[in-house]
């Protein structure tokens, strides 16, 4: 099922960032994205040596998980799960918004899919422990971010 779900992920996404193109573009756009991301693990890009500008409409909701996940002060599984459910609904709105094209946008793209995963696997975090692990995961996936995107 988890399986099926990586393999829509991309469709849905590239159709949320289609909105506003004609149904030609989109449907043309879903087959390139989901041809881009059959190779998970590709490294990002940086452009030409410089950080990739994400767009402001965007960069407010990267920004506010940022806040969220530095101001997190919790101990408890379930304080870790009101923080996976922030970061999911701030994922949410950002692939609902998304504004960006290009290369730019399959830059992002490359970041963005793995940290869903890794929201995912911390809001089913079993254990403490795992909530740590998972937590610790998402941390360095924000610095990710910063190393390629501004």
């Amino acid at each position: 099922m988890k399986r099926i779900y990586y393999i829509l992920l991309p469709v849905l996404l590239m159709q949320a960032c289609a909105a506003g193109n004609n149904e030609q573009e989109a449907v043309t756009n879903v087959t390139e994205e989901e041809q881009h991301h059959s190779h998970e693990s590709e490294a990002i890009e940086l452009n030409n040596g410089q950080k990739w500008k994400v767009d402001d409409s965007m960069m407010l909701y990267i920004v506010q998980m940022e806040q969220d996940i530095k101001a997190f002060g919790g101990s408890t599984t379930e304080e870790y799960k009101q923080l996976a459910l922030a970061l999911e609904q701030n994922i949410e709105l950002l692939t609902s918004n998304c504004s960006m094209e290009g290369k730019a946008h399959d830059e992002l793209h490359k970041w963005l899919l793995p940290f869903i995963e890794l929201t995912e696997q911390f809001s089913a975090s079993a254990t403490q422990q795992d909530a740590e692990n998972n937590f610790d995961a998402i941390r360095e996936s924000v610095q990710d971010f910063h190393r390629y995107f501004e």
